[in-house]
């Protein structure tokens, strides 16, 4: 095996470099799929199909994805207990996360949506602080203070127009969605140690579907785009809606959390914003606006702040920013 030293002099194997360089191009195709999936659901709501006939097809298409690739894939061990947890997870964590999360964007712009989707860390690290009693510093408070600020000042000064219908009520559910996908991955982190990446995945999607067919049988299913004569556009945004960000994104995650830091994941991230800013300004999905941009800088900020201080004191947070 070929090895490269480093300046330390010690010897890396270069199939381990291969990984790291493997999952940098993972994350970044991750995270690009993620900002445009964004844009593509905003095509699509309220017009196309309404927010929780959307969670309905997302949560069962991705379900029925990872069984049918769970079936060419190594088994993986892991106990009754566990699938019933994760199967838990997923109907309340997962399904939680998206029935906000959709029914924020039919309401707000792409690029409000993605200022709160980059709270998840700092969420992440408050939740650890209550339940984990995670060692908090003078750096991660004023990390937190400038997310929240930021989050505030989104909330606060956007108002509904043409291209938002309900700003304030669409900002506050993409808010609650991060919340929640951030509960989840707390609730889920130690069950994960123990299963493997394919079991995580149908499982928890597996609750999530089950959660979304119940409740599409109270609220109905409503998509236009399947009526006659057939929308050529929509259906082809539906299915890279399904395809990428939804089922690919999902599987290349993993093997960025595996071989790249914390902090390099979180700065990944900010592709999500980066990639939504700039579809959604191209497209007229949104407008130019300062006190959008200041929010964007603030929230950025404040993960930095987080992610530097937890990397200063050695101690890592794993979490997603995939939507």
């Amino acid at each position: 095996m070929t090895t490269v030293s480093n300046k330390y002099n010690i010897k890396i194997p270069s199939i381990v470099k291969n990984k790291v360089r493997e999952a940098n191009i993972y994350m970044i195709i991750s995270k690009t799929f993620s900002g445009l999936n964004m844009n593509a659901l905003k095509y699509l709501l309220p017009l196309w199909i309404s927010p929780l006939t959307g969670v309905t097809l997302r949560c069962t298409f991705a379900a029925l994805a990872f069984w049918i690739i769970g079936m060419f894939t190594k088994p993986e061990a892991s106990t009754r207990r566990e699938k019933i947890l994760l199967f838990l997870l997923g109907a309340l964590g997962i399904y939680g996360f998206m029935f906000f999360y959709l029914l924020g964007l039919s309401k707000t712009t792409p690029v409000s949506s993605s200022i709160f989707s980059s709270l998840q860390p700092i969420w992440v690290f408050i939740l650890s602080v209550i339940f984990f009693k995670e060692t908090i510093t003078k750096m991660k408070i004023t990390g937190i203070l400038i997310g929240l600020g930021g989050a505030l000042l989104c909330i606060l000064t956007q108002k509904s127009d043409d291209l938002a219908s309900d700003a304030f009520t669409g900002n506050s559910l993409c808010l609650l969605s991060s919340l929640a996908y951030a509960i989840y991955l707390i609730a889920s982190n130690r069950i994960l140690k123990h299963v493997g990446v394919m079991t995580m995945l149908r499982y928890t999607f597996s609750g999530a579907a089950f959660s979304a067919i119940i409740v599409s049988g109270f609220t109905g299913f409503e998509a236009t785009l399947f009526s006659f004569p057939i929308h050529w556009k929509p259906m082809a945004v539906l299915a890279f809606v399904l395809i990428f960000p939804t089922v690919i994104s999902y599987l290349l995650i993993p093997v960025g959390l595996k071989y790249l830091k914390t902090t390099l994941v979180a700065i990944y991230g900010y592709l999500i914003l980066i990639v939504a800013t700039i579809t959604s300004l191209a497209l007229g999905q949104d407008r130019f606006s300062w006190p959008q941009l200041i929010a964007i800088l603030l929230i950025c900020s404040s993960v930095y702040f987080v992610e530097i201080a937890e990397n200063k004191e050695g101690k890592i947070i794993n979490f997603s920013l995939s939507l």
